[in-house]
């Protein structure tokens, strides 16, 4: 006879089942993939919290008209204020202020902080909050992306967070490697474009007047913005892998691939291209790197190259082709990225910056560990355990 606690988690089992795969559907029916088409700007890399954080903050203090900025995260520590302060002085001068933060990414913002925020004078919202009747999938559907936009001008997206572990302040993660993108020029639209129908998602307010959209010149380097919608995001990265004649690198501190992708690298390495994968060493969160794993030894067998970063956390999202395209986004290389987050990407064709995002890579695998077969079949029997338990919940982490 079963037990009500018994016929309580049967219940639940089906509820999530049925919340997920049918919210699944709905959104595939309801939800529109955006495409920008190619644009030329001018693009500045970083790969340093400080230097990164430093601009970012001397284009907000310069800031004429408005900013609008939208983070997966947004931390209530030294550098979440810092922020913060520098948007209230804007608003103070005048300038329009918009701050939108994923509602998960961001819950441990406490309601005083954002009350605090508003009465500042800064228009704030929530983005992707679980709502009815397909709580269970809306609440893991996030918006990862890291977008912000100043003056319609200059553009701001990549890997960064406002936190200060984002500033290797972390004792446990330690030195924070991650690859950001500064834009000006035409490029810069396609980001506003993309806040925009975030914002009106959010609020419902539509942000349509022609000053949020100057006129921009075009500039020297060739780019493309990718977002995806919680949907199609391995089609994005299939299409680069397929695209390999010579090499590939894939740089995620999150590999949870899929067969399909797993299986496009190995054919890659079989014809001759050389791959390699940069992840990280140390885990920021329960289960994922235990995820990777099972993936790891047919594309060892094949040749493929794993290193793991061990001088800090590796929290970079990258993939180099042939050393002619780099994508550079939000995107891990995950089921949560490719099936169910909001993010957004930049495919880059010009050799100046591929090469200086080259370099920040050759510096990364210089401070990594390549992973041999030999240690990959020695690894402890507790860590095949959770292997097979992260497995289970793949899409999820």
């Amino acid at each position: 006879m079963l037990t009500w606690s018994i016929i309580a988690i049967i219940f639940l089992t089906a509820w999530i089942t049925a919340d997920f795969y049918f919210g699944k559907k709905q959104h595939q029916r309801t939800t529109k993939q955006t495409v920008f088409p190619e644009r030329h700007s001018t693009v500045h890399f970083f790969a340093d919290g400080d230097d990164f954080f430093k601009a970012f903050l001397r284009d907000i203090t310069d800031a004429e008209h408005h900013i609008h900025v939208l983070f997966y995260i947004f931390r209530e520590d030294t550098l979440g204020h810092r922020v913060i302060e520098h948007l209230a002085k804007k608003v103070k001068q005048g300038v329009s202020v918009r701050l939108l933060v994923d509602y998960i990414g961001s819950h441990g913002l406490s309601k005083k902080t954002i009350q605090h925020i508003k009465k500042l004078g800064i228009e704030f919202s929530y983005s992707n909050k679980p709502k009815l009747p397909f709580l269970f999938y809306t609440l893991n559907q996030c918006n990862h992306r890291k977008i912000t936009v100043i003056d319609g001008k200059i553009g701001y997206m990549g890997g960064f967070n406002v936190g200060d572990e984002y500033l290797g302040k972390d004792a446990a993660l330690g030195d924070w490697r991650d690859y950001h993108l500064r834009l000006t020029e035409e490029g810069v639209k396609d980001l506003q474009v993309q806040f925009a129908e975030d914002w009106e998602r959010a609020t419902h307010q539509k942000l349509t007047h022609p000053s949020f959209y100057p006129t921009l010149s075009k500039g020297s380097t060739s780019l493309q913005i990718i977002p995806t919608n919680g949907m199609n995001g391995d089609h994005v990265f299939l299409k680069l892998i397929q695209q390999a004649k010579q090499s590939i690198l894939i740089g995620s501190p999150y590999f949870i691939p899929g067969k399909a992708i797993q299986e496009a690298l190995i054919e890659k390495v079989k014809s001759g291209v050389a791959v390699k994968l940069l992840l990280p060493m140390k885990s920021d969160h329960i289960l994922v790197q235990e995820a990777a794993f099972p993936y790891f030894q047919p594309l060892l067998y094949a040749g493929v190259e794993i290193y793991r970063f061990y001088q800090g956390f590796y929290h970079s999202k990258v993939c180099m082709i042939d050393n002619e395209i780099c994508d550079i986004g939000t995107a891990n290389f995950d089921q949560r990225s490719f099936h169910i987050n909001f993010e957004v990407n930049c495919i880059i064709r010009d050799k100046r910056v591929i090469n200086t995002v080259s370099k920040a890579v050759e510096w990364d695998i210089y401070r990594s560990e390549k992973l041999t077969l030999d240690a990959y079949e020695n690894r402890p029997l507790l860590h095949r355990s959770k292997e097979q338990v992260a497995l289970l919940m793949s899409k999820l982490l």
